[in-house]
């Protein structure tokens, strides 16, 4: 089932799949991930607990995410939670990890 569209990438296209593909490409990022989708949200503290790092590292892994548009956040006082940014996110995710555990 394949259609012109799909079946043709343009360059700019393909240069921005592949930098997402690069973003879901690290252990951490998939583990953050992993925990918003559980979670609904948390913060970088909730985070960092939740997989072993430092706040710092969690941060660092957190503003790429964001850049890429794969986490969202919410400030609430002095607290910013981070959430998976929509719901094409969740499917990524679910997608790779069956094919993953498919075998």
């Amino acid at each position: 089932m394949t259609s012109a569209t799909t079946a043709t990438l343009d360059p700019t296209t393909a240069q921005a799949l592949a930098e997402l593909f690069r973003a879901l490409a690290d252990p951490t990022r998939l583990r953050l991930i992993a925990h918003l989708l559980a979670a609904g949200e948390a913060t970088v503290g909730q985070l960092a607990r939740q997989v072993g790092l430092s706040e710092s590292a969690v941060s660092h892994q957190l503003r790429g995410l964001r850049q890429m548009r794969l986490v969202r956040t919410r400030r609430a006082g002095r607290h910013v939670w981070y959430a998976l940014d929509d719901d094409h996110v969740a499917a990524l995710y679910r997608m790779g990890l069956d094919h993953v555990r498919h075998g």
